[in-house]
């Protein structure tokens, strides 16, 4: 959806580069009546640390034109590294109005210095986002506070208004008190117009510092504890100090507002050319699907991407055919765009919003709230089922019907006004990652093996890759590879080679070069060797300090991981003269840890898999085992040879196939034990 023009003040340096004399932009006068400054904090006697806050108020004021936002503070200046609080950057939205800036001074020894007498603001045209491909039209201003030294205060106060013509008279927000804030009094309010009442909804420590007023809730904190967020804890139960405010009663409300709006971003009028762009895909193409991949690769490649925050922009989808002109938009106008050409194409798709970040985790406890999303992309009914396309991604992101961000929560934005849908889970079918490592050791042990590594990545990593590694040149391949692995395991590397399956939806790199591989010697001729990627770090305790809530649960994030080594022998040796570390199939907090080895046809051949089965475990489950770490099997994946005979292959010895024997892109690949893998499914 894009960022709001929330109050940006950044207590930190700014550079002023192309900076213009236009002070005019920066208003001065007086604060607004609902604003009603805080009482001093006296200054303890003693105090320590970098600034202690006399005063800081964090208000915000619903009215008929939007949402106004007031930053007052006082703060003294304990040491030299607080004196970056000279450097006051402020960053606003012109289409909102200028910010008003009511006071900057200095309190000296009984002395208030009236900073705005001796200088002045400087204002910017910074799209300081725009190598993220980010015009957002914002402006801003600096101002650095001369002479200012420990042991004065700094007091500043300002005004900046949020005004979206796409919202209308729909307001919502938050105000949050960090989890570590600075020492003194710090008061946070929200106040509203007669008839301006939103929805509100408070933590439980926000709800218990509450004042309610007619018009207002306020709430103030003198010297507010550190709170860090519990440990490990899914995101839902980060929100601890939080007040939100809306004017949407529910979802449904949010679906139905924005809606229309790409309704009509979507209409496709007469004459225009992307009616010949939609005719020459329903002619190349006969099967829906196939004109859906083809109407999102056109809107992937050839409508590169901006974000565009101008005007009304912000929340509001550019014109379909507006986007096809310029040739450029942001996910709202290349949705609008794509949702035409569908529409031309016969085929039903809605705008979905999401939250990209991966924070949405408890959406469902939150006030209906725009703000929280953050990207809007298509969900198209094709032959029966749903499919999402993401006009953002590269063009080798075809129709799917998973998303590739696993989102939790998506509002579908429909004229009856959708509900917020949940996504439901499960553990991944297929490795997000999956490392090869052939190494070809017949020459012997003394001399060095020709090795084939590939890497397989899927998901956003891989579409990373795609984007990353297209641009190179082959001869730029194999020249970056060799600068950035050579010198230390890898002796050469020979060849390089990268393509993107997009059967598979994975980036796969092969690399072949040569290695001194680390042989150790056990005596007697005995040798052995820990495969790459054969062993797992215990996993850590799951423990909270005991001043946070023991019961929540633990979050892990899901991952898939495999790992495939074969080890092709010296052919002086015997195959009965080897053998290798057991292998093993453990359950522990919610994940399956997998190794196994076989010996068959001259090599050895190993497998080790990751895979989180569960999202969440219960803090009973985390507390058993925890008392399992001690037992959890740690060793490297070791293969040994010796001479002399003894070796007898292993009880743990599995059929594993060689890195030669199968296509590792597949959509299923030998990375678990097949009862792990009913195991996952019966759950």
């Amino acid at each position: 959806m894009g960022k709001r023009g929330w109050i940006a003040l950044a207590l930190a340096l700014a550079l002023a580069n192309e900076a213009e004399a236009e002070d005019d932009r920066v208003k001065r006068g007086p604060a607004p009546e609902w604003v009603i400054p805080s009482e001093l904090m006296p200054v303890p006697e003693g105090v320590s640390g970098t600034l202690f806050v006399r005063r800081q108020d964090i208000l915000a004021h619903l009215d008929d034109e939007g949402q106004a936002h007031y930053l007052g503070y006082r703060m003294r200046i304990l040491h030299p590294n607080a004196l970056q609080l000279g450097n006051i950057s402020i960053a606003w939205n012109p289409a909102s109005g200028p910010p008003v800036v009511h006071a900057i001074n200095v309190h000296r020894d009984g002395e208030t210095i009236d900073v705005l007498k001796n200088a002045s603001f400087e204002i910017l045209r910074r799209e300081d986002q725009l190598e993220a491909a980010m015009l957002d039209g914002e402006l801003t201003a600096v101002l650095r506070v001369p002479d200012l030294r420990v042991g004065d205060e700094l007091e500043v106060g300002l005004t900046t208004r949020t005004t979206d013509p796409t919202l209308v008279k729909q307001d919502s927000g938050l105000l949050v008190l960090l989890p570590s804030p600075q020492p003194g009094r710090i008061r946070m309010g929200l106040s509203w117009d007669e008839g301006q009442k939103p929805g509100i909804q408070m933590t439980s420590y926000m709800a218990a510092a509450a004042r309610t007023g007619e018009r207002g809730i306020d709430f103030l904190f003198d010297n507010p504890e550190t709170l860090v967020p519990p440990k490990d804890a899914p995101a839902r139960y980060q929100w601890q100090r939080v007040v939100e405010y809306s004017d949407f009663p529910d979802w449904a409300t949010v679906s139905r507002h924005f809606a229309p709006l790409y309704a009509k971003a979507a209409h496709i009028p007469e004459g225009s050319p992307l009616k010949a762009e939609a005719r020459r895909i329903a002619n190349m193409h006969t099967r829906p699907l196939d004109r859906a991949a083809a109407a999102l690769k056109l809107v992937q490649q050839d409508v590169r991407y901006i974000y565009v925050g101008l005007g009304n922009g912000n929340l509001t989808p550019a014109a379909a055919d507006e986007t096809w002109k310029r040739r450029y938009g942001d996910c709202k106008g290349k949705t609008a765009l794509l949702l035409g050409l569908l529409a031309e194409l016969g085929i039903e798709a809605e705008a979905v919003v999401v939250n990209n970040q991966g924070n949405d985790d408890g959406f469902d406890e939150r006030l209906p709230n725009p703000g929280l999303f953050d990207h809007v992309l298509v969900r198209a009914q094709i032959d029966g089922t749903p499919y999402w396309l993401d006009g953002t991604m590269p063009p080798v992101a075809t129709p799917s019907t998973d998303p590739v961000i696993d989102y939790r929560w998506v509002l579908p934005l429909t004229a009856r006004g959708g509900t917020l849908e949940k996504r439901e889970w499960r553990p991944a079918g297929t490795p997000d990652e999956v490392t090869l490592y052939e190494i070809d050791a017949r020459a012997g042990f003394d001399r060095p093996a020709r090795v084939t590594n590939t890497i397989i990545t899927r998901g956003i990593a891989g579409l990373q890759q795609q984007v990353q590694m297209s641009s190179l040149s082959a001869d730029q391949l194999l020249g970056v590879l060799r600068r950035e692995m050579v010198g230390s395991t890898w002796q050469t590397v020979d060849e390089a080679e990268w393509h993107y399956d997009q059967k598979a939806r994975a980036s796969v790199l092969k690399i072949v070069g040569s290695w001194e591989v680390a042989w150790e010697s056990d005596g007697g001729g005995a040798r052995s060797l820990a495969l790459p990627g054969g062993g797992f770090n215990p996993p850590e305790k799951r423990v909270r300090p005991p001043e946070q809530n023991q019961d929540l649960p633990y979050y892990n994030a899901p991952e898939f991981d495999c790992r495939v080594t074969t080890v092709r022998l010296p052919t002086t040796t015997n195959a009965a003269d080897w053998t290798f570390k057991s292998g093993f199939d453990t359950r522990i907090f919610g994940k399956n840890y997998y190794r196994a080895f076989d010996i068959r046809d001259g090599s050895i051949r190993m497998i080790r898999g990751l895979r989180v089965e569960e999202r969440e475990i219960d803090a009973a489950r985390a507390r058993r085992d925890n008392g399992r770490i001690a037992g959890f099997d740690n060793s490297k994946g070791w293969i040994f040879y010796d001479p002399l005979g003894g070796a007898s292959p292993s009880s743990a010895r599995k059929f594993v196939p060689a890195t030669y024997d199968l296509d590792w892109t597949a959509d299923i690949v030998s990375c678990l034990s097949p009862a792990t893998i009913n195991h996952a499914e019966a759950r």
